[in-house]
Protein backbone atom coordinates (compact mmCIF):
# COMPACT_ATOMS: atom_id res chain seq x y z
CA UNK A 1 0.00 0.00 0.00
CA UNK A 2 1.48 3.62 -0.97
CA UNK A 3 2.05 5.74 1.78
CA UNK A 4 0.05 8.88 1.97
CA UNK A 5 1.57 12.15 2.20
CA UNK A 6 -0.92 15.18 3.28
CA UNK A 7 0.55 18.12 2.73
CA UNK A 8 0.14 22.27 3.33
CA UNK A 9 3.21 22.84 1.35
CA UNK A 10 3.32 24.64 -1.97
CA UNK A 11 2.67 22.47 -5.22
CA UNK A 12 6.21 22.56 -6.32
CA UNK A 13 7.52 21.11 -3.07
CA UNK A 14 5.04 18.74 -3.09
CA UNK A 15 5.63 17.53 -6.56
CA UNK A 16 9.17 16.57 -5.38
CA UNK A 17 7.64 14.86 -2.62
CA UNK A 18 5.65 12.85 -4.74
CA UNK A 19 8.81 11.78 -6.56
CA UNK A 20 10.60 10.23 -3.98
CA UNK A 21 11.35 6.64 -4.76
CA UNK A 22 9.10 5.48 -2.36
CA UNK A 23 6.35 6.66 -4.32
CA UNK A 24 4.25 8.20 -2.29
CA UNK A 25 0.76 9.32 -2.70
CA UNK A 26 0.86 12.98 -2.22
CA UNK A 27 -2.41 14.81 -1.43
CA UNK A 28 -2.99 18.55 -0.02
CA UNK A 29 -4.31 19.02 3.11
CA UNK A 30 -7.38 21.26 3.47
CA UNK A 31 -7.09 24.86 3.47
CA UNK A 32 -9.24 25.62 6.12
CA UNK A 33 -8.34 22.82 8.46
CA UNK A 34 -5.22 20.66 7.71
CA UNK A 35 -5.74 18.26 10.51
CA UNK A 36 -9.13 17.01 8.81
CA UNK A 37 -6.67 14.91 6.31
CA UNK A 38 -5.79 12.78 9.64
CA UNK A 39 -8.29 10.02 8.36
CA UNK A 40 -7.25 10.39 4.85
CA UNK A 41 -3.19 10.01 5.30
CA UNK A 42 -0.39 8.39 6.84
CA UNK A 43 1.68 11.69 7.37
CA UNK A 44 0.91 15.40 7.36
CA UNK A 45 3.63 17.91 6.74
CA UNK A 46 2.55 21.63 8.31
CA UNK A 47 3.59 24.76 8.37
CA UNK A 48 2.95 27.77 10.44
CA UNK A 49 0.22 29.07 8.08
CA UNK A 50 -2.61 31.81 9.98
CA UNK A 51 -5.88 28.95 9.69
CA UNK A 52 -3.53 27.43 12.99
CA UNK A 53 -3.59 30.46 15.07
CA UNK A 54 -7.35 29.72 16.28
CA UNK A 55 -6.95 26.14 16.41
CA UNK A 56 -4.05 26.81 19.62
CA UNK A 57 -7.03 28.24 21.89
CA UNK A 58 -9.50 24.84 21.11
CA UNK A 59 -9.35 21.45 22.56
CA UNK A 60 -8.46 18.77 19.95
CA UNK A 61 -10.79 18.02 16.87
CA UNK A 62 -12.74 14.37 17.50
CA UNK A 63 -10.54 12.96 14.32
CA UNK A 64 -7.08 13.57 15.40
CA UNK A 65 -4.79 11.94 15.12
CA UNK A 66 -7.03 9.86 13.11
CA UNK A 67 -4.18 7.29 11.24
CA UNK A 68 -1.79 9.57 10.95
CA UNK A 69 1.62 8.22 12.00
CA UNK A 70 4.00 11.12 11.36
CA UNK A 71 3.08 14.58 11.72
CA UNK A 72 6.49 16.58 9.83
CA UNK A 73 6.48 20.43 10.68
CA UNK A 74 8.03 22.77 8.00
CA UNK A 75 9.29 25.21 10.57
CA UNK A 76 11.87 24.59 13.51
CA UNK A 77 9.73 26.21 16.43
CA UNK A 78 6.25 24.21 17.02
CA UNK A 79 4.82 27.14 19.33
CA UNK A 80 3.02 28.31 16.26
CA UNK A 81 0.49 24.71 16.65
CA UNK A 82 -1.72 23.88 19.55
CA UNK A 83 -0.67 21.63 22.19
CA UNK A 84 -2.70 18.41 20.87
CA UNK A 85 -0.51 18.06 17.76
CA UNK A 86 1.82 16.31 20.32
CA UNK A 87 -0.87 13.73 20.94
CA UNK A 88 -0.25 10.66 19.27
CA UNK A 89 1.82 10.31 16.35
CA UNK A 90 5.73 11.62 15.91
CA UNK A 91 6.30 14.59 15.02
CA UNK A 92 9.21 16.03 13.63
CA UNK A 93 10.40 19.72 12.89
CA UNK A 94 12.55 21.20 10.57
CA UNK A 95 15.42 22.29 12.68
CA UNK A 96 18.86 23.75 10.97
CA UNK A 97 17.61 23.59 7.92
CA UNK A 98 17.23 27.90 8.02
CA UNK A 99 19.88 27.88 10.47
CA UNK A 100 22.93 29.46 8.15
CA UNK A 101 20.55 32.05 6.70
CA UNK A 102 19.46 33.26 9.74
CA UNK A 103 22.86 33.68 10.81
CA UNK A 104 24.12 35.28 7.83
CA UNK A 105 20.68 37.60 9.20
CA UNK A 106 22.56 37.94 12.56
CA UNK A 107 26.04 39.12 11.27
CA UNK A 108 24.53 41.77 8.94
CA UNK A 109 23.18 43.21 11.90
CA UNK A 110 25.82 43.21 13.86
CA UNK A 111 27.64 45.07 11.52
CA UNK A 112 25.33 47.53 10.60
CA UNK A 113 25.34 48.03 13.66
CA UNK A 114 29.25 48.41 14.54
CA UNK A 115 30.13 50.13 11.44
CA UNK A 116 26.89 52.69 10.50
CA UNK A 117 27.61 52.97 6.73
CA UNK A 118 24.60 55.08 6.65
CA UNK A 119 25.17 56.97 9.31
CA UNK A 120 28.53 58.28 8.21
CA UNK A 121 28.05 58.79 4.51
CA UNK A 122 28.98 61.79 2.82
CA UNK A 123 26.58 63.09 0.69
CA UNK A 124 27.61 66.73 0.49
CA UNK A 125 31.48 68.43 1.55
CA UNK A 126 30.93 69.56 5.15
CA UNK A 127 30.07 65.71 6.10
CA UNK A 128 33.37 64.89 4.33
CA UNK A 129 34.76 64.14 8.29
CA UNK A 130 36.39 61.57 10.01
CA UNK A 131 33.82 59.70 12.16
CA UNK A 132 35.24 56.86 14.07
CA UNK A 133 33.90 53.27 12.98
CA UNK A 134 33.00 50.21 15.91
CA UNK A 135 34.78 47.22 15.60
CA UNK A 136 33.46 43.42 15.64
CA UNK A 137 36.90 42.18 15.82
CA UNK A 138 37.72 41.96 19.54
CA UNK A 139 34.29 42.74 20.62
CA UNK A 140 31.69 40.05 22.88
CA UNK A 141 28.92 38.30 20.92
CA UNK A 142 26.48 36.55 23.36
CA UNK A 143 24.75 33.63 22.30
CA UNK A 144 21.67 32.48 24.43
CA UNK A 145 20.62 29.37 22.86
CA UNK A 146 23.57 27.26 20.91
CA UNK A 147 21.36 25.64 18.88
CA UNK A 148 21.57 24.95 15.41
CA UNK A 149 21.46 28.89 14.83
CA UNK A 150 23.55 29.96 17.82
CA UNK A 151 26.27 27.77 16.97
CA UNK A 152 25.96 28.79 13.25
CA UNK A 153 26.49 32.18 15.00
CA UNK A 154 29.16 31.15 16.95
CA UNK A 155 31.42 29.76 14.12
CA UNK A 156 30.61 33.04 12.31
CA UNK A 157 31.67 35.11 15.18
CA UNK A 158 34.64 33.50 16.26
CA UNK A 159 36.00 33.46 12.61
CA UNK A 160 35.62 37.85 12.73
CA UNK A 161 38.01 37.39 15.57
CA UNK A 162 35.24 38.48 17.99
CA UNK A 163 34.95 36.50 21.63
CA UNK A 164 31.64 34.49 22.13
CA UNK A 165 30.25 33.89 25.56
CA UNK A 166 26.86 31.64 25.71
CA UNK A 167 24.33 30.13 27.63
CA UNK A 168 23.19 26.63 26.30
CA UNK A 169 19.83 24.82 28.25
CA UNK A 170 22.04 21.38 28.49
CA UNK A 171 25.43 22.76 29.29
CA UNK A 172 27.06 20.85 27.11
CA UNK A 173 30.06 22.38 25.20
CA UNK A 174 29.92 21.77 21.50
CA UNK A 175 32.96 19.36 20.57
CA UNK A 176 33.32 21.33 17.46
CA UNK A 177 33.41 24.88 19.06
CA UNK A 178 36.17 24.64 21.13
CA UNK A 179 36.53 28.93 21.07
CA UNK A 180 32.86 29.53 22.54
CA UNK A 181 33.12 30.44 26.11
CA UNK A 182 30.11 28.77 28.15
CA UNK A 183 28.47 30.28 30.74
CA UNK A 184 25.75 29.05 33.42
CA UNK A 185 23.04 32.02 33.20
CA UNK A 186 21.66 34.34 30.99
CA UNK A 187 22.09 36.99 32.75
CA UNK A 188 26.07 36.27 32.81
CA UNK A 189 25.89 36.14 28.91
CA UNK A 190 23.77 40.02 28.90
CA UNK A 191 26.10 41.46 31.55
CA UNK A 192 29.51 40.83 29.18
CA UNK A 193 28.45 40.81 25.62
CA UNK A 194 28.38 43.72 22.94
CA UNK A 195 25.65 42.00 20.84
CA UNK A 196 22.93 40.30 22.25
CA UNK A 197 21.73 37.28 20.21
CA UNK A 198 18.56 34.99 20.99
CA UNK A 199 17.74 31.78 19.37
CA UNK A 200 15.92 29.96 22.00
CA UNK A 201 12.61 28.68 21.49
CA UNK A 202 9.23 29.58 22.56
CA UNK A 203 8.12 27.57 25.36
CA UNK A 204 6.24 29.21 29.02
CA UNK A 205 10.33 28.53 30.56
CA UNK A 206 11.32 31.18 27.79
CA UNK A 207 8.70 33.70 27.67
CA UNK A 208 10.12 37.01 29.10
CA UNK A 209 13.64 35.52 29.16
CA UNK A 210 14.54 38.36 28.45
CA UNK A 211 13.09 41.16 30.79
CA UNK A 212 13.76 44.14 33.06
CA UNK A 213 16.12 42.22 35.54
CA UNK A 214 17.80 41.12 32.09
CA UNK A 215 18.07 44.23 30.47
CA UNK A 216 19.29 46.00 33.87
CA UNK A 217 22.50 44.47 33.84
CA UNK A 218 23.08 45.19 29.69
CA UNK A 219 26.45 46.87 28.95
CA UNK A 220 25.74 50.91 27.86
CA UNK A 221 24.85 50.48 24.01
CA UNK A 222 24.75 46.89 24.38
CA UNK A 223 22.88 45.67 21.21
CA UNK A 224 20.03 43.13 21.35
CA UNK A 225 19.11 40.84 18.25
CA UNK A 226 15.85 38.78 18.61
CA UNK A 227 15.54 35.98 15.90
CA UNK A 228 13.85 33.54 18.60
CA UNK A 229 10.26 34.53 19.07
CA UNK A 230 8.63 37.65 20.03
CA UNK A 231 7.44 36.08 23.53
CA UNK A 232 11.05 35.59 24.17
CA UNK A 233 11.48 39.61 25.32
CA UNK A 234 9.37 41.46 27.50
CA UNK A 235 8.36 44.12 24.72
CA UNK A 236 7.64 46.75 27.45
CA UNK A 237 10.85 46.82 30.03
CA UNK A 238 12.61 46.50 26.22
CA UNK A 239 11.03 50.25 25.25
CA UNK A 240 11.62 51.08 28.44
CA UNK A 241 15.44 50.52 28.51
CA UNK A 242 15.90 51.84 24.83
CA UNK A 243 14.12 54.66 26.02
CA UNK A 244 16.14 55.36 29.17
CA UNK A 245 19.55 54.53 26.84
CA UNK A 246 20.39 51.49 29.25
CA UNK A 247 20.26 49.76 26.13
CA UNK A 248 22.05 50.72 22.91
CA UNK A 249 19.91 49.49 19.97
CA UNK A 250 17.69 46.52 19.27
CA UNK A 251 17.37 44.73 16.52
CA UNK A 252 14.07 42.11 15.99
CA UNK A 253 12.95 39.98 13.20
CA UNK A 254 10.34 38.66 16.09
CA UNK A 255 7.63 40.61 18.07
CA UNK A 256 4.40 39.88 20.09
CA UNK A 257 2.35 39.34 18.21
CA UNK A 258 3.43 39.28 14.54
CA UNK A 259 2.54 41.61 12.88
CA UNK A 260 2.56 44.39 15.85
CA UNK A 261 -0.94 46.97 15.81
CA UNK A 262 -0.81 50.01 13.51
CA UNK A 263 0.98 53.04 15.45
CA UNK A 264 2.91 50.79 17.97
CA UNK A 265 6.03 51.91 19.01
CA UNK A 266 8.62 49.23 18.38
CA UNK A 267 7.49 50.74 14.11
CA UNK A 268 9.22 53.68 14.24
CA UNK A 269 11.77 54.08 17.72
CA UNK A 270 14.97 55.32 16.67
CA UNK A 271 16.93 52.37 18.31
CA UNK A 272 15.30 49.77 16.87
CA UNK A 273 15.70 48.22 13.66
CA UNK A 274 12.28 45.75 12.89
CA UNK A 275 11.88 43.12 10.17
CA UNK A 276 8.79 41.22 9.41
CA UNK A 277 10.34 37.71 10.68
CA UNK A 278 12.15 37.05 7.45
CA UNK A 279 15.91 36.18 8.93
CA UNK A 280 14.69 32.57 7.52
CA UNK A 281 14.98 33.52 4.23
CA UNK A 282 12.71 30.80 3.03
CA UNK A 283 12.80 31.15 -0.61
CA UNK A 284 16.24 29.95 -0.16
CA UNK A 285 16.21 27.81 2.70
CA UNK A 286 13.13 25.78 1.07
CA UNK A 287 15.85 23.69 -0.69
CA UNK A 288 17.33 22.34 2.39
CA UNK A 289 14.13 22.03 4.00
CA UNK A 290 12.68 20.03 1.23
CA UNK A 291 16.29 17.56 1.11
CA UNK A 292 15.35 16.93 5.06
CA UNK A 293 11.95 15.97 4.58
CA UNK A 294 12.79 13.64 1.68
CA UNK A 295 15.71 12.02 3.65
CA UNK A 296 13.16 11.65 6.73
CA UNK A 297 10.65 10.18 4.28
CA UNK A 298 13.29 7.68 3.40
CA UNK A 299 14.00 6.82 7.16
CA UNK A 300 10.39 6.46 7.88
CA UNK A 301 9.84 4.61 4.46
CA UNK A 302 12.24 1.67 6.10
CA UNK A 303 10.83 1.63 9.41
CA UNK A 304 12.82 4.19 11.06
CA UNK A 305 11.85 7.19 13.23
CA UNK A 306 12.48 10.80 11.09
CA UNK A 307 14.88 13.22 12.44
CA UNK A 308 14.69 15.83 14.92
CA UNK A 309 11.92 14.62 16.69
CA UNK A 310 9.70 17.03 19.10
CA UNK A 311 10.05 16.24 22.84
CA UNK A 312 6.58 16.87 24.64
CA UNK A 313 8.19 17.61 27.42
CA UNK A 314 10.57 19.90 26.39
CA UNK A 315 7.81 21.53 23.58
CA UNK A 316 10.42 21.54 20.83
Amino acid sequence: MSLVIASQLEPALNAAIADHPARPTVIPAPEDEPWRAANDADVLVIRPSPVWTPARSRPAPPIWPGRLRWVCSASAGIDFYPSWLLDGPLVSCARGTASEEIADYVIAAIYRQAKDLDGVAAQRPEDWRYTQLGQVLGSTIGVIGLGAIGQAVARRALALGARVVAVRRSGVQPSDLPGVELVAQVADVVAQADHIMLAVPATPQTRHLIDAAALAVAKPGAHLINVARGSVVDQAALLDALDRGALGFATLDVTEPEPLPAEHRLYNHPRVRLTPHLSANYTVARGKLLAKILGDITRFAQGQPPSDLVEPTRGY
